[in-house]
């Protein structure tokens, strides 16, 4: 495809640019695509793997890939001088090396903010769900193991006037906040830096620079932090020894934020009350430990699993590509490590 003008920000394509998306869209954004650019869709709607990866970086002026595909230094450098744009679909971006595309002059976009409430939704539900023993009573009906009502029958614990720690507080945190606090919990904090002091009135947040002390005394733990070396198994052994014996581990963001061996040996011993899990160390495979015990509600990655959601970040990518195309620094590029 014959370039116009090229600058470390901008890419000026004439006609249809090359666009491969790596996993199936949702139908209207797949059509939509289509109208505007030559795409070549996934159509198995399974990983590509590496070596798929590199060949549709060859062939293609844009990829469009998901947090399921993992692009490193090497394969940046193996895909030629022709990709420009890498507008991922979602929020996420650890899974591309942000460093190797700027060496490479190509453009990084994703989509944030769309899976905001959708996510914030599914924790709540899951803050909710994990003390009251949901996923445990669920199992007993459909067992046909209920024996029926009784006083001290299946007694889980309330949420109201407990204290809720969040780990990470950008978006998605916040909203997880605002909902918490509707339903009576005290929400305590950890970031890298204090939020506004506005925000903190406003939300009734409470910040809490040691994350060992904020563990010990909080009743739930939400974590909300991005996939990076620094928080890596950031719930290990000793932070997870640190918690409460009735205390209950959510964790919505990224699988290898929590050791999962310690946290299933943590729950085994009936150290911990219980634990919320949409994310995995190793997706798709769920370590069947998990899955047996009662007191652990396991979901499928869920978190951002809303027509309405994918409909939105479908959208933010064509825009993305559409600026890219005409020249223009696409709204969503992300900027770590550019001048």
């Amino acid at each position: 495809m014959p370039i116009v003008s090229d600058t470390p920000l901008a890419r000026r394509v004439s006609g249809k640019p090359r666009v491969h998306i790596t996993r199936r869209l949702l139908p209207s954004v797949e059509a939509r695509m289509a109208e505007l650019f030559d795409v070549v869709t996934n159509t198995a709607d399974a990983p590509l793997g590496r070596d798929g990866l590199i060949a549709a970086m060859r062939d293609a002026d844009v990829l469009v890939p998901t947090v399921t595909d993992r692009i490193d230094a090497a394969m940046i450098e193996e895909a030629g001088d022709r990709l420009g744009l890498i507008a991922n679909f979602g929020a996420g971006i650890e899974h591309i090396d942000l460093a190797a595309a700027r060496a490479k002059k190509i453009i990084v976009t994703n989509t944030p903010g769309v899976f905001t409430d959708d996510t914030a939704d599914l924790t709540m539900m899951l803050i909710l769900s994990v003390p009251r023993r949901l996923g445990e009573g669920s199992r007993l009906v459909r067992d046909g193991a209920w024996t029926g009502w009784a006083p001290t029958a299946m007694l889980g614990r309330s949420i109201g006037g407990k204290r809720l720690a969040i780990v990470g507080m950008g978006r998605i945190g916040q909203a997880v906040a605002h909902r918490a606090r509707a339903f009576g919990m005290e929400v305590v904090y950890h970031n890298r830096r204090p939020l506004p002091g506005s925000i903190e009135t406003m939300l009734g947040l409470r910040y809490e620079a040691d994350l060992d002390r904020l563990l010990a005394d909080a009743d739930i733990i939400s974590l909300h932090c991005p996939s990076s070396a620094e928080t890596h198994h950031l719930l290990d052994a000793r932070r997870l020894a640190l918690l409460k014996p009735e205390a209950f581990v959510i964790n919505t963001a990224r699988g290898d934020l929590i050791d999962e061996e310690a946290l299933i040996a943590a729950l085994q011993s009936g150290h911990l009350g219980g634990a919320g899990l949409d994310v995995y160390a190793r997706e798709p495979a769920v370590d069947p430990r998990l899955i047996a015990l009662p007191n652990v509600i396991t979901l499928p990655h869920l978190g951002s699993a809303t027509i309405e959601g994918r409909a939105h970040a479908g959208e933010k990518v064509i825009a993305n590509i559409r600026f890219w195309v005409d020249g223009h620094r696409p709204p969503d590029q992300v900027l770590q490590g550019w001048a």
